[in-house]
């Protein structure tokens, strides 16, 4: 992992496109850190009436909606009797995990834009999500004889014909007008990220916000959270790592611009470039990172494969310099007492997130 590249990559591949439609996945290929870091993102973007068919994961990840006012999406858990609607516009997150059956509808007149990041510790794949669709060109019961799905839906192998081979297209398709989807109810499964207090926030300087299962229950059992980054222009956050149960990150850059430099275990710089809307990157476990942002600012969606986050700041009023003793700080630098005592009050003015000198 040491000599992996972590340079940011673009959307690659366009799995799917039509009519309703387009779906792009990031892979382990044009990232190789992916399968190591057991993390991977896809896109999806809905045209109006845009319909993406019954389809399950083997990996559990958080969508995050960055267009869109009235889009729906449906989730059926197994052993439940239960179909759960709810309505996503944009600011919402949605956790989807593995195994649970979903579809979704752009009900709007906009597109609608999803970003999901998610670990794939279970993946066929590790690094790349994979889907199980119940319908469609490609759906599972396709592989079926006609007389196994007739068996299975009581039905005559000529119905099973007509059940599994009327759709052509493979994953989303254009609903007609006129066909109405089911209206969303009040469920407990999407969460505005910029609702509430942030757990850090500095004027001129940005917010940090996370989702765990403290916030979203349906996190619970997962070992995966999420995390909404906003940077002022100029503004800096970190450098800081993820301590105790330490996650690997996977960020999008969902606008604005900036940099990101990141320092492996062994002081060795691991990555210092620039960062730009579209963009994905980033950080094996325990490295430490530093994100600033440019003239615009900065927004960064990410996931953290872990159930609790708990930053150790490196520089800031908070770090762990702050809580040492004067004399184990000298000895540790090697620097003349009038130097650690100038350090030391420097510090106190210090946050995890800087606004611009």
């Amino acid at each position: 992992m040491e000599n992996m590249s972590l340079m940011p990559v673009e959307l690659h591949q366009k799995l799917t496109d039509g009519e309703g439609g387009s779906y792009y996945a990031w892979n382990d290929v044009v990232f190789p850190f992916l399968g190591a870091g057991q993390v991977s993102g896809g896109k999806l973007i809905m045209k109006p009436r845009g319909f993406v068919v019954p389809h399950y994961s083997n990996c559990s990840k958080i969508g995050y909606v960055i267009q869109g006012s009235n889009g729906v999406a449906g989730l059926m858990y197994p052993e439940s009797k239960e179909e759960k609607v709810v309505k996503l516009e944009k600011g919402d997150t949605i956790v989807v995990p593995s195994g649970v059956v979903s579809w979704w509808f752009n009900a709007g007149n906009d597109e609608l834009k999803i970003i999901y990041l998610g670990e794939t510790h279970n993946a066929i794949n590790p690094g790349n999500f994979t889907y199980g669709s119940l319908a469609g060109a490609i759906g599972i019961l396709k592989g079926f004889s006609n007389k196994t799905i007739a068996n299975a839906y009581g039905i005559s192998n000529e119905q099973a014909n007509e059940l599994v081979n009327t759709q052509k297209e493979a994953l989303i398709l254009k609903l007609e007008q006129g066909l109405t989807m089911p209206k969303p109810s009040n469920y407990d499964l999407t969460k505005e990220f910029d609702e509430g207090i942030p757990h850090f926030q500095v004027k001129k300087g940005g917010s940090i916000r996370f989702l765990t299962s403290e916030k979203q229950s349906t996190l619970e059992g997962i070992k995966l959270c999420g995390k909404l980054l906003k940077l002022d222009p100029n503004a800096m956050f970190g450098p800081i790592y993820y301590a105790q149960d330490s996650g690997v990150e996977l960020s999008y850059v969902t606008k604005g611009s900036g940099w990101v430099q990141i320092v492996g275990l062994n002081g060795q710089i691991a990555l210092d470039t620039k960062l730009e809307a579209g963009q994905l990157f980033a950080v094996p476990k325990f490295y430490v990172v530093a994100v600033g942002a440019g003239e615009e600012g900065i927004e960064c969606f990410s996931i953290v494969t872990t159930s609790k986050p708990i930053l150790a700041q490196i520089a800031g009023n908070m770090s762990f310099w702050k809580t040492m003793s004067p004399q184990v700080l000298q000895a540790s630098l090697n620097v003349s007492p009038k130097f650690c005592e100038l350090v030391m009050d420097k510090i106190e003015n210090t946050t995890i997130i800087m606004p611009p000198n």
